[in-house]
């Protein structure tokens, strides 16, 4: 029965129910999280809204629904960008890097290789799922939005990409975790030295988030995004650059130059950009249906399929580069699980790790969607016409 015919009370809705699921886990801390994250369930739960129709589809909520996505998707990435200090990035020096790029190139080289594997069961578009994934599993959820918006990705592929994110990100962590006694044999293997006792300079800390500081960020991420949008206006575009996907790039790089000045000691991007990120989540599922969720199961064992082709092919790079067994699996993690999880993962090999994962965590984060487009450059060409 639709009960919602107009845009306000959508968006009461939409902002509730994003907010719903992050309160619950910060106040039980259900082990149900640990499997589907918050974003993932305010996914599901707005979808089944949808399919219920407790709103109706017409013509306003339709255009809020285009206008809200179209604008915060770069308004957020330029909000993430302001916690990337590449010159931190940096100073990690050339092995951590080396290992970083490894396993960006395990990954890509995983993603092809699955692609190939399963493409008969995936025809025409439905590489896309696959093109956003790589973008959260180098960067985070946020990267893959974007990829999606910047491909045209149907929403209700958006499922099957979250699903495959959230239950293959946490069968890895489970993994990475697990194998931390493994590291001395691993390390005689590979002949490489321990990483616990990397010296890097500590990561900034940030004041509280303040109501004006809230206004302010809010400002500035909106009007980056409309001068992003301004810009792509005027650059070319082919099959695969639209102008969405120049507007994205815009904003990223709007971010990492603001990233380097006196703006990134302000507080409060992070805070704003995690709200923003979630409910930009809880719209894109409002225009989704279940449609499709058949294939569900083939995404999941396509994400398995990735995992395993990744972690086989960086212990080939450690043996080869000599990596130890902490930093392949800090790298690793910092790829798949992002920001949040990898600090844990690194604090539970060497407390001097910390600092490298969270900085390895936002390399991730700035380089998530190119390498998300550049996949689904190559899925594309694979699929044909």
């Amino acid at each position: 029965m639709q009960v919602i015919h107009t845009v306000w009370p959508y968006l009461a809705l939409m902002l509730l129910i994003a907010g719903l699921f992050p309160a619950i886990e910060r106040r039980y801390g259900w082990k149900l999280f640990s499997v589907l994250p918050p974003i993932v369930l305010t996914y599901l739960f707005v979808t089944a809204l949808a399919v219920s129709g407790l709103w109706q589809v017409n013509a306003e909520i339709k255009a809020a629904q285009s206008t809200l996505v179209t604008h915060l998707v770069p308004a957020l990435l330029f909000l993430l960008m302001i916690n990337c200090d590449l010159r931190a990035i940096w100073r990690l020096g050339p092995r951590v890097l080396g290992v970083f790029a490894c396993t960006s190139l395990s990954l890509f080289m995983a993603f092809i290789a699955t692609y190939l594997l399963y493409r008969h069961w995936l025809p025409g578009d439905a590489w896309q799922p696959l093109a956003a994934l790589s973008g959260s599993w180098v960067g985070g959820s946020a990267n893959m939005i974007a990829v999606k918006q910047a491909i045209g990705m149907s929403d209700t592929y958006l499922a099957m990409s979250l699903l495959t994110d959230a239950l293959g990100y946490s069968m890895w962590v489970v993994v990475l975790f697990s194998v931390a006694r493994l590291a001395p044999a691993f390390n005689r293997w590979t002949r490489a030295i321990s990483s616990g006792d990397i010296p890097l300079a500590p990561v900034k800390t940030k004041a509280p988030t303040t109501y004006d500081s809230v206004l302010l960020w809010l400002g500035m991420a909106l009007a980056a995004a409309a001068l992003a949008a301004w810009l792509a206006g005027w650059l070319p575009v082919s099959g695969m650059v639209s102008a969405t996907t120049w507007t994205i790039l815009l904003a990223t790089g709007f971010g990492l130059v603001a990233a380097h000045t006196p703006l990134a000691e302000f507080p409060g991007a992070s805070t704003i950009s995690s709200a923003m990120l979630i409910s930009v989540v809880a719209v894109l599922a409002s225009q989704s249906n279940f449609q499709g969720i058949a294939a569900a199961p083939l995404y999941l064992l396509c994400g398995v399929t990735v995992i395993a082709i990744h972690a086989v092919l960086l212990v080939g790079f450690a043996k080869l580069f000599r990596f130890d067994l902490y930093l392949c699996g800090i790298s690793s993690l910092a790829h798949i699980g992002g920001v949040a999880a990898t600090p844990i993962l690194a604090a539970s090999y060497s407390a001097a790790l910390v600092p490298v994962g969270i900085l390895l965590a936002l390399l991730g984060y700035i380089l998530g969607t190119g390498f998300g487009l550049v996949v689904a450059t190559v899925l594309s060409a694979l699929a044909g016409p």
